[in-house]
């Protein structure tokens, strides 16, 4: 694998860093951070919280559905 090639995985693992990064900050403002949307399950007994984030998930689950099908069209034509 040449030079070139690595750098084209390092700018793109970059890019989607800061596409993730300014996701979250998006969500924070809106105040909807992940974990607690619609859909995401918090159990507390005493001193033991188990999480279950369904509905992070799913929002997830799509955006990156959407993304990966956007690249996919682009690098096809």
């Amino acid at each position: 694998m040449s030079l070139e090639t690595i750098a084209r995985y390092l700018v793109f693992a970059g890019l989607g860093l800061l596409l993730i990064g300014g996701g979250i900050l998006l969500l924070a403002r809106f105040g909807l951070s992940p974990g607690k949307l619609p859909g995401d399950f918090v159990f507390r007994w005493g001193n033991t919280t188990v999480a279950i984030p369904v509905g992070t998930s799913i929002l997830i689950s799509i955006v990156l559905t959407v993304l990966i099908n956007l690249v996919v069209r682009l690098l096809n034509k």
